[in-house]
């Protein structure tokens, strides 16, 4: 049995050396030190060797089986270490490296933080009020009687969650207008707000998500007019937009604000020729107009000494409309798709 142990131990040996791949020595392996190799078959059968030579031969294959693995270790640190250095063969230390992708700021913050930019030159004050808010500060104090559509459940989101005997519903705000009231109630005046907040209604279509960002302008002070409010927007609209954008004023009517204008600019995908998006050239970008005197009374001021006005519109929107841009589907903005993300 010695015997045929050093005759395998020298023959083991001797093909190993003659192993130029790590093909060949994976075959080497399965054939000494596999599951169906020779060191296996050694032991397969020991029933007609006496304990004493039993003894022996175990002994004999455990230090064959170390010297076999020994040999298969170092046999192979050397075949991928040369493998190793002819993969340098091509590396050329001068080229430059490839740069990791760093990402960028999403549209929508790109947007909110120009808009901010704007209004603080204006002197107005960046604010936040509660995106789950109560019935009265998005409604009830906004002038907006019960029987109003905007408080229906196909237009906004009601949390279930008990309503409160004096502010009633919860409700997932649908304009930053809510924070009209709770700037109000502070009792600091006069005020020069700028409300930037998540919002929320019931609409999904090119032009309308169901959950999206706003800016609320809101000024109260005494002798403000229209005048001052016309000079506002028009300055947000030709430094966000430039100067080659039109804009213009509607009669509108909405309940918190009188007299009330919907704001329209010349649409920035098609130059105001007309498309999917805008349908005649000009698009809609929010609501504005002279606080009404009772909204003004529920903030606690007095409509005879003092007036404002304000206006509401979706970042998301304002942004589409820049020149240049040509996003036709507001639902883009929100897919986190890498391939649109990625241009901007």
């Amino acid at each position: 049995m010695k015997l045929d142990l050093r005759s395998i131990k020298s023959e083991a040996k001797d093909e190993l050396e003659k192993t130029p791949d790590l093909r060949s020595l994976s075959e080497w392996h399965s054939k000494y030190l596999g599951k169906k190799g020779v060191l296996r078959s050694l032991t397969s059968d020991v029933s007609g060797l006496t304990p004493e030579e039993k003894k022996e031969l175990g002994r004999g294959v455990n230090e064959l089986r170390s010297f076999l693995e020994d040999i298969y270790s170092s046999s192979l640190n050397s075949v991928t270490s040369i493998k190793k250095d002819k993969s340098l063969e091509n590396f050329y230390k001068t080229l430059p490296g490839k740069k990791p992708e760093i990402g960028h700021l999403h549209l929508i913050t790109q947007a909110i933080r120009e808009i901010n930019e704007v209004f603080s030159k204006l002197g107005f004050i960046r604010v936040r009020y509660p995106e789950v808010e109560w019935d009265y500060y998005s409604f009830e104090a906004l002038n907006m009687p019960k029987t109003h559509p905007a408080r229906d459940e196909w237009e906004t989101f009601f949390i279930d969650l008990p309503e409160d005997p004096k502010l009633g519903k919860v409700v997932i705000t649908p304009h930053t207008s809510n924070g009209q009231i709770r700037e109000m109630l502070k009792g600091r005046l006069p005020i020069r707000m700028l409300n930037i907040s998540r919002c929320g209604r019931r609409q999904s279509d090119i032009n309308h998500v169901p959950t999206f960002y706003q800016f609320e302008g809101f000024v109260v002070d005494k002798d403000i007019s229209i005048t001052h409010l016309k000079g506002v927007l028009e300055y947000l609209i030709y430094n966000f937009f430039g100067k080659d954008t039109k804009f213009r004023l509607r009669p509108y009517d909405f309940r918190f604000t009188e007299p009330s204008f919907e704001v329209d600019v010349t649409c920035g995908i098609c130059g105001g020729k007309g498309c999917r998006f805008c349908k005649e050239g000009w698009v809609e970008l929010g609501g504005a107009g002279m606080v009404h005197p009772n909204v003004l009374r529920a903030g606690g001021i007095d409509p005879e000494v003092y007036s404002g006005f304000a206006f509401g519109w979706g970042v998301e929107r304002v942004l589409m409309m820049r020149t240049g841009l040509k996003i036709d589907d507001i639902r883009y903005l929100f897919e986190n798709n890498l391939k649109f993300l990625e241009q901007f």
